[in-house]
């Protein structure tokens, strides 16, 4: 019988930097079941890692370690938690330098019915175009096909009494708020002037 050859542990400090090797080149958020997997390590061993990263990166020295083994200068990239992985991103602080470089100075910004729109599916979701129209007083369906295209909603089977096309947020859309999950979106349906009947209205709205 062949042995298995055992595999080789990876330091404390190269267990740092394989992680950070391979966030550097992810285009989307991962999780640590895949970090695992591409390191080689315990899953277990991860999120600790991580955390050490992340400290690192906003010049913060971790608990129990020498601080001049920290630099204490921020840099200009985070690591951040959203949509249930990791990601390195700019700090906010210098999006207006990043994005004078990315698009000379074009940003291309939702429009307010945009954000409007997506507020409520986000907050109601699984929801009908004919519901959010109803909430907003105005129809949705150019607004809803663009926040489509750019990722930020889709669709999610129709409603089985009404047969109306049902639409939710996506991965996308939580990375794009730093968020990890809907739960963390913050408690707003009194400033949704009417999100509370959206019963009713999927019912009168899709016959």
């Amino acid at each position: 019988m062949t042995a298995t050859p055992e595999r080789e542990q990876l330091s404390h400090e190269e267990a740092l930097a394989a992680l950070e090797a391979v966030l550097m080149v992810t285009e989307e958020p991962v999780t640590p079941a895949e970090l695992a997997t591409a390191v080689k390590l315990p899953e277990h061993q991860i999120v600790p890692l991580l955390d050490e990263l992340k400290a690192d990166a906003d010049g913060t020295p971790i608990t129990g370690t020498p601080e001049e083994a920290r630099p204490a200068r921020q840099r200009g990239y985070e690591l951040r938690e959203v949509a249930g992985g990791w990601r390195f991103y700019s700090r906010l602080r210098y999006a207006e330098q990043v994005s004078a470089f990315v698009l000379g100075g074009q940003t291309s910004r939702l429009s307010q019915a945009a954000l409007e729109t997506l507020a409520v599916v986000a907050y109601r979701q699984p929801v009908s175009r004919s519901a959010v129209a109803a909430i907003r007083g105005v129809n949705v369906d150019g607004v809803v096909r663009t926040l489509v295209q750019r990722g930020l909603l889709d669709t999610a089977g129709t409603d089985p009494v009404t047969g109306a096309t049902l639409y939710t947020t996506t991965a996308e859309f939580l990375e794009r708020l730093g968020l990890d999950s809907i739960a963390d979106l913050p408690r707003l349906s009194p400033h949704l002037p009417g999100v509370e009947d959206l019963d009713e209205v999927d019912e009168a709205g899709d016959r």
